[in-house]
Parts: C-alpha cells; structure tokens; sequence
C-alpha cells in the first residue's frame, strides 16, 4: 500500500516533463527567420489566384482592411496574410496574378474552390476549381525551374529579359527555396465536392484516404526539390458553414449545440485523423523535413460553439448576403448586384460591422476570425508538435 502511494505523483510529474520536452529544447534555439512562403490551397488562402484567371472579387471584399477588392473572399485578410506579417514579410502574391505581383518573398498557388483531387468538371458546371493541388504542384515546379533561368540569365530569357535587374527583384534566390516556409491549407472543398455530388457520408469518407495520399505526395515532391519546413492546416467544420447548412438538409437530431451540422464535421474529423497520421508518417519518411501539423479544426469550432466568449456577436448567420436565415442565398452571393433604373444596385450587402461576425460571406471567415484563429494557432498550443509559429523550421524529434 505504501509504494503504491507514490506512483501518481511521479507519473504525473513524468507527463508533464514529456509535455515540455519540446518546450524545453526549443528554449535553446533561435527563432525562424523565413525569407520567403510559399503557399499551396484554397479560398482560405487564395490571395488573388481565382480573381485573375475568372475576374475579381468585386465589392464589398476587401472593405475592411484593404478599403476595395483584393483578390481574397474575405472583407480583409486572410490566415496566410497575417503568417507573413509575422515574419515581416509583403503579403504573398498570387502566382497567377500578373498585376502587381513581387515574387521575391515567396509565391501563393491556391485559388479559390480548389480541391486536391482533379473534379474534371468546370467552374461554372460544379464551382470547383480547375486549379487543384496538382496543379498548384505543376506551377510551383515550373516556377522553381524558370526563375533560376532567369537568374543565371541563360536560355531565352538573355533576349526576354535585356533589363535582368528589373526581373531579379520580383523573383526569390535560389537559397530561399529551401529556407521558405512552405504553408497548406486544403481539402475542405474535396470533402463538400462529394456532398453536392449527392454522395453519401460513407462514400465521402470512402475516398478521404486518397486525398491525403495526394497532398501527402505534394509534401514529398516538394522536399525533394529541397523544401524542409511544412506549416500544414487540417480542415475545418464545414457543418457549421452555410453554404453547406442550406445545400443539405439534414435531422433535427444531427444538428448540435452549436448550430452545427454533425455528419459533416464528423467527416471533417475524419479527414484530419488521416491528414495526421500522414504528416506522422512523413517525419520518418522525410528525415531533413520539419513538419508541423496545425489543427485549425478545434479552433474554428470554438468561435461558433462560443462566440461571445471569444469576443463575437454572430457565428454562423453571415455578414455579407441577402436573406435567409443565415443571410445566405445561393442565388445571390455577397456583392451581387442587379440594373435598376439604369444603375447598378447591390443586393448582396454587408453588415456594419464585419469584425462581430464569424462568417464573412456563408463559405469564408471574416477578417476578424482569420485574426483570431492564427493567433491561437501562432503559439503552438494547437501545434503537433506544440511549437510555435516562429519555430517551425526546427525539427522536434
């Protein structure tokens, strides 16, 4: 009996040194310093990618930081912004976006509605993206290859390119592309994709695997062309957004406290189980890689389970839209207008004020939110490992 009394305590303390392992060894390192991002995902990350190839966000995108459209679905900035803002670095530029783009600190290949299976369908046939994860992987490729022609000035680009100075500022160095911090931000769409397909939850969760296969070998194409640290995002509650809340009905009794849609979110934990799992794996596969696994997940769903508490009006019912109870319509999307007497009217309308609201437009998270979530997730806390932001180019065995 009297053994027996101390093997709590000593368990306990045993816990908590394992706990603060890491802790203890990131307290002797310095902290990153990434000289460029490089960013691979979907409208949660999209700063300008589908606005250039099928027209901009019009307003009122943009209102509340940017003062006009800029290129996000959002009334400011986005997660990947205020990564940058971090490491002192410009805002990302959409790699396909030809207009005041810089490409020095780095390059963004999400566009909007991307997903990281091909859909094969059209934007207008299903609101997918065309620009999937493989395609995004075929863009920063090539973009790796050509920029370092333009550098050494050689092949075509000696006559392209007479003003070569002019050219290397808006393009990284050779050496930044291994010491880029390398962001993901996918897979909510191939989870909604199936749905509105009018696929059951098993068969979504049927193919979810295959998924992470696919953005499990992006991670691995990228590491061999010499990236090492990897910021990945799981996928959030999309039973709790809108645009998913009005397109499936769903029982009275799969609907939680929260408001939130549960056969949906459960296939959301589903997919981030696996996507962990992945990243666990690609550690021993990828011995020089640091790769931090983010669980965005649990702190969206704080901000709609109590978004008084974390400083919130509204959570699920949307800012920006017409109508509904959600102030969603599928028909008319936040910004849409109409010819009235021969002047545009706009019957998508914003609130007042974007920064009580959790939803920004009934598929996207208003500035505000966006804010909050990479704040919580800067620190680590929501981390595996549990590093910070600002240590993630540090491996933690």
């Amino acid at each position: 009996m009297g053994s027996r009394s101390f093997s709590p305590p000593i368990t306990i303390l045993v816990l908590v040194l394992l706990n603060f392992t890491p802790c203890l060894a990131l307290a002797k390192t310095s902290q990153c310093k990434f000289p460029a991002i490089f960013n691979f995902g979907d409208s949660n990350s999209d700063t300008g990618g589908l606005s250039a190839v099928f027209g901009q966000a019009g307003p009122p995108h943009g209102m509340s930081f940017f003062g006009g459209p800029a290129g996000r679905y959002c009334d400011g900035r986005l997660i990947v912004d205020f990564i940058a803002e971090a490491f002192g670095l410009p805002y990302v530029s959409a790699y396909l976006d030809s207009i005041g783009s810089d490409f020095s600190h780095g390059a963004n290949f999400a566009t909007a509605g991307s997903t990281v299976r091909p859909q094969n369908t059209t934007l207008r046939e299903s609101g997918f993206s065309p620009i999937s994860l493989d395609v995004q992987w075929n863009e920063f490729y090539d973009f790796h290859r050509r920029s370092q022609i333009v550098r050494n000035h050689s092949g075509a680009y000696q006559k392209l390119l007479p003003d070569l100075d002019a050219a290397l500022k808006r393009l990284p160095k050779a050496e930044d592309f291994p010491n880029a911090l390398y962001t993901f931000d996918i897979g909510q769409n191939d989870l909604t994709a199936g749905y509105f397909a009018n696929m059951t939850t098993d068969q979504v969760k049927a193919y979810v695997p295959e998924v992470v296969t696919q953005l499990q070998n992006v991670i691995r194409y990228i590491y061999g062309l010499g990236g090492r640290y990897f910021w990945i995002h799981n996928t959030g509650p999309v039973g709790c957004l809108p645009y998913v809340l009005e397109r499936i009905p769903v029982l009275a009794s799969q609907v939680d406290e929260a408001g939130c849609a549960t056969p949906f979110n459960d296939v959301a934990k589903y997919f981030n189980s696996q996507l962990k799992q992945a990243v666990v794996q690609l550690r021993k596969d990828l011995p020089s890689a640091a790769l931090t696994y983010v669980d965005v997940y649990s702190i969206k769903y704080a901000l709609f389970h109590q978004p008084q508490k974390h400083g919130f009006k509204q959570s699920i019912r949307n800012c920006c839209g017409r109508g509904g109870r959600y102030n969603y319509n599928i028909n008319v999307g936040c910004g849409q207008t109409k010819m009235e007497h021969g002047k545009q009217e706009l019957l998508g309308k914003p609130c007042d004020d974007p920064s009580g609201y959790v939803v920004w437009d009934g598929v996207h998270f208003t500035q505000a939110a966006n804010k909050f979530i990479f704040q919580q997730t800067a620190g680590g806390e929501y981390s595996d490992p549990p590093i910070p932001l600002n240590m993630a180019c540090h491996r933690i065995e």
